[in-house]
């Protein structure tokens, strides 16, 4: 494999304006890190590969391993009913809802951001202030009462809402805030020691500043766009080191059961894209019956993410933004150079 059409390649993205950081590791042998543009435009502070990005839904893997350990410990089925789990009310929800639907985007319950309907993000926190959502039951009044969205089971619709709902059955099992219980057995087990669920107005140092471009040249940061506090559909922060970590955990069954991370690995349902399917928490790029590769991916207003596992190949990609968009452009990139490897 030849490293100079990947640094060649990305300093392509770079020169479009990427910023962000980007790890590429071979058979657990890093091949390429670099980092691109400011993590702090207003001070000149530029980004490294220790900071700290946002990765918006790039964080459903972590909710989707929390529930799985506590299936691997007993204290939770996959069959179990959502309405058994939680005390909350939600009238509407159909009570055959399971947490494998909820896993795999089948569920059918409303979402409080319907990403076919809806493309700005910002417009929720209109009538709400988005400040406000700092605990996941914050989110409820968002779409507890509203209608099923369709029937249980029958299709694959991607879903925050479902996820928001994961952490809190989370929560009501272990009797710890979501962000506690990940923070110390996903981060931890898995030795994420720089990454967190950060408030975005306390921010550790070493964390991003994201960004929102307009077309004229200005730009804002998004701390008026999102949530000040990530939670089970999104939002923890991480180094591109500890993204890969987690992969690395994940893979060598430290963080789950063999059994469990098998299923959570496995292409559960069908995501209504050529090639591409659903697991727990991740998707899955399924090629003549072959896993191709493993993907998350998060876009949030000024956060842009995506990372990947190719087993074919032993290659792993992590791609950190702090801007809106950027991430799949470099990661397209680099996907590129790795293919005419295979050809």
């Amino acid at each position: 494999m030849d490293v100079n059409l990947f640094r060649r390649a990305m300093a392509d993205q770079g020169a479009d304006g990427f910023t962000g950081a980007v790890l590429i590791r071979q058979a657990g042998n890093v091949i390429v890190e670099q980092a691109f543009g400011q993590a702090n435009r207003s001070e000149g502070i530029p980004n490294s590969l220790a900071t700290r990005f946002g990765i918006a839904s790039g964080a459903k893997l972590f909710t989707a391993i929390a529930i799985n350990q506590l299936i691997d410990a007993g204290l939770l089925a996959l069959d179990a009913r959502l309405l058994d789990c939680l005390p909350y009310g939600l009238p509407h929800f159909d009570p055959c809802v399971t947490i494998h639907h909820l896993l795999t985007h089948t569920a059918g319950v409303p979402d409080y951001f319907d990403e076919d309907v809806m493309d700005d993000f910002e417009s929720l926190w209109v009538d709400r202030p988005m400040y406000r959502i700092r605990r996941l039951e914050d989110f409820l009044p968002l779409f507890q009462d509203r209608p099923m969205q369709s029937g249980v089971g029958e299709r694959f619709h991607y879903n925050n809402a479902g996820y928001i709902l994961l952490g809190l059955v989370v929560e009501q099992v272990t009797g710890q805030l979501f962000s506690d219980y990940v923070t110390e057995h996903v981060l931890g087990r898995a030795r994420m020691t720089d990454s967190g669920y950060f408030e975005m107005d306390a921010l550790p140092p070493r964390t991003a500043q994201g960004y929102i471009d307009s077309p004229d040249g200005r730009w804002r940061t998004n701390i008026y766009s999102i949530p000040p506090k990530g939670g089970a559909d999104g939002g923890v922060y991480v180094t591109v080191k500890d993204m890969a970590a987690a992969w690395e955990a994940l893979l060598a069954h430290r963080l789950l059961s063999p059994a469990s991370t098998a299923r959570l690995l496995t292409p559960h349902v069908d995501a209504d894209e050529e090639n591409w399917y659903y697991g727990y928490g991740v998707w899955i790029d399924q090629r003549d019956g072959e896993i191709f590769k493993y993907y998350l991916m998060g876009y949030d207003p000024g956060a842009n993410f995506h990372s990947a596992v190719f087993p074919c190949l032993e290659t792993m990609v992590v791609v950190c933004s702090n801007q809106t968009d950027g991430a799949f452009g470099m990661m397209k990139a680099i996907e590129d150079e790795l293919t005419r490897a295979l050809s």
